[in-house]
């Protein structure tokens, strides 16, 4: 019941009391109050009131009040009043209408005394910030530049140490902190010093919502601003006093979920009126507001953007390699933070553990970390050394055991922004590693995929990753940015660039030049471009993986709007392990890590032909000329003996777009 019509019940020879909500309507059966032998009835009121006689069906104005108008009584006739402003009294204003009989003979009165309030429950759904008065978009939402609706973030932040990392759903807030990260809503009313007696004001929200959104209002504002819970998990309603005259009473809202499977993100908070009839009578809603807010998806960053924080995990064997890292780190403007033995507990792969990106409302921004489903050793890091104030943390746990590798967040990668037949992604698109359509095969655990597609503002894309021994798509895919009008390139592990470069040097006559140079690993023997070359096996098992990658290729192409131009094919080599499965014959240089125009790139101990090695001098020849800074890393030892490389045993904080995701249009 919004701002439209309630319907009130005259009653000839006496006189009601009603309370007139401003900007609504009260309709009043003319006819079905009349006396017997009424034929014409006449309307008199106070100023304060405007009435309309609903004659046949149309909207008539009253004449002049007290004018004498009379109007025949016929089925269905009514009157309609409302009031432009507020009662400084209760029953200030009345409506007094009386019956005539043939010629003109009056026979009774019914009348109204009516009490105009202005209730008003508002909310920034402008997305400018400021919680505007009576908007008319606050009761829904709508995506796009020309849209509207209020924004909400999840409160996964921490803002004291003491308190258990689900900061979501206490019910005290302890500081002006925890206020910051919340939305403001204002309950606005105006009207005479009191209400008439028995009529109350309350605030709701469905069973349905209460576990999605937490409510807080001051308490004791003279000793001391606490705020306490009034809405949430335990509390559906909430009386709220009557402060009489013209008042606002501040109210902060937070989410205390993010969007998923089961969750479309929007929630709504209602204020109702509520009116007494006898005792022992329940109370009847006469106005219902309702606000709709949508909780800030939670946004992952590409390679692309600026770095901000660079994680390592410091073990016995990578101390050269971490100090490689902070040369690289220090080079790029962005700090190292290095994650030590008593929080990484042996496990090497921070990429897989966790997952940076961010949540934005107009009034506030923080970064977020998710944490992967796999549980290898790492757990406590996102908990100890990530989670703080300004810094969220969100968790979702399988009601199974995880997938092994295809849980890991390796396996999720996100593209730059792109633009794909007309349609725009402005926050670029996630990409996620899956099986190859056919009925065996490993995927994604579906709570996390799950929770990925309901963000809805970095539509997903499924890519076929299973044919790796790890399975994860950045052993395969990655993206650096350049200056130019495309702005970023995509680069893809190729087999086949690597066979052409080594067909190459083989006609220039280098075809002894020898691979694994200083190399750390096993597989140190004698290997040779010409031996590569004249290995079948060897052919046609990366024959097999150009063609797993090209199956990407073409999705991607598709799925991204991107051209040939667009895409950067590095060498690489597999083999096949005993399950049919590919792992990198050599470091994979597509697992490197960006930090904005500088690369930390596997060092790949290819083939030294003239003193160089021609792996490194192709990838710097095509990386280099736009603009872009490649530092080739040893992680033989520390990574790639167990399979990973670079990228996986680091993580990125980066900035967040500057884009406002609210903007998009999914």
């Amino acid at each position: 019941m919004p701002r439209g019509e309630r319907t009130l019940r005259l009653q000839h020879g006496s006189r009601i009391e009603a309370l007139c909500v401003l900007g609504g309507h009260v309709r009043a059966d003319v006819f079905g109050a009349a006396p017997a032998g009424a034929v014409a009835f006449g309307v008199k009121h106070t100023e304060g009131v405007s009435v309309d006689v609903l004659f046949r069906g149309r909207a008539e104005p009253e004449a002049v009040p007290g004018a004498g108008t009379r109007w025949p009584l016929d089925e269905g006739t009514a009157l309609r009043f409302s009031m432009s402003r507020a009662s400084s009294e209760v029953n200030d204003n009345k409506v007094t209408v009386s019956f005539f009989a043939e010629g003109g003979k009056p026979i009774n009165q019914a009348g109204v005394f009516l009490t105009g309030v202005g209730i008003s429950l508002d909310v920034d759904a402008d997305q400018d910030g400021v919680v505007e008065k009576n908007s008319p978009n606050k009761a829904s939402w709508a995506w796009g530049p020309e849209g509207h609706g209020a924004i909400l973030l999840v409160s996964c932040d921490k803002e004291f140490p003491f308190i258990p990392p689900s900061d979501c759903g206490h019910e005290q807030v302890f500081n002006r902190e925890d206020l910051l990260d919340m939305a403001q809503m204002v309950l606005r009313t105006e009207g005479p010093q009191r209400l008439p007696r028995g009529y109350e004001i309350v605030l709701s929200i469905s069973a349905n919502d209460a576990d999605k959104v937490g409510v807080f209002h001051v308490q004791n504002p003279f000793f001391g601003q606490r705020y306490v819970q009034v809405l949430g998990r335990r509390k559906l309603f909430h009386a709220v006093p009557y402060p009489g005259g013209a008042a606002e009473l501040d109210f902060f809202v937070e989410g205390l979920r993010f969007p998923d499977e089961t969750f479309s993100g929007l929630v709504s908070i209602h204020v109702s009126l509520l009116e007494p009839l006898a005792e022992g009578i329940p109370h009847s809603p006469i106005f219902t507001d309702t606000v709709v807010f949508r909780v800030a998806p939670w946004i992952m960053t590409p390679s692309t953007l600026a770095p901000v924080n660079l994680f390592v995990c410091s073990m016995k064997d990578n101390y050269l390699f971490t100090k490689e890292i902070q040369t690289l780190a220090a080079k790029a403007g962005c700090k190292l933070k290095v994650c030590f033995g008593y929080i990484n507990r042996g496990d090497r792969w921070m990429q897989d553990e966790i997952e940076l990106g961010y949540t934005h409302a107009p009034h506030k921004s923080f970064p977020v970390v998710l944490d992967s489903p796999r549980e290898r050793g790492m757990e406590q890091l996102p908990i100890k050394e990530l989670l703080g104030p300004d810094f969220g943390y969100v968790h979702k746990e399988p009601l199974f055991e995880a997938t092994a590798s295809l849980d890991s967040f390796g396996n999720v990668e996100v593209s730059p922004p792109v633009s794909v037949a007309g349609k725009e992604y402005p926050l670029g698109r996630i990409l996620i590693g899956s099986s190859f359509p056919a009925p065996a095969g490993r995927r994604m655990t579906g709570l996390v995929r799950d929770f990925l597609y309901a963000q809805r503002v970095q539509a997903p894309v499924e890519l076929y990753s299973d044919w790796l021994a790890v399975g994860n798509v950045n052993e395969f895919v990655t993206f650096v940015p350049t200056s130019d009008k495309k702005r970023f390139r995509m680069l893809l592990a190729s087999p086949a660039a690597c066979y052409r470069l080594f067909r190459e040097k083989q006609k220039e006559g280098q075809g002894q030049a020898t691979m694994f140079k200083g190399y750390s690993g096993t597989d140190t023997k004698r290997v040779t471009i010409n031996k590569v070359l004249s290995n079948d096996v060897l052919t046609q098992q990366n024959q097999y993986v150009q063609r797993c990658i090209d199956w990407n290729r073409d999705i991607l192409k598709k799925e991204l709007g991107l051209l040939e131009e667009d895409i950067i094919d590095l060498p690489a080599l597999f083999k096949l392990d005993k399950q049919g499965k590919a792992v990198p014959y050599f470091p994979n240089t597509v697992t490197m890590i960006v930090l904005a125009k500088d690369l930390g790139i596997p060092k790949p101990f290819g083939p030294v032909a003239g003193g160089e090695c021609c792996l490194e001098r192709r990838i710097r020849a095509l990386l280099e000329p736009l603009g872009l800074c490649c530092r080739f890393l040893e992680d033989v030892a520390s990574y790639h003996g167990s399979l990973g490389e670079v990228r996986c045993g680091t993580n990125v904080q980066r900035r967040p777009f500057a884009f406002k995701w609210w903007h998009c249009t999914p």
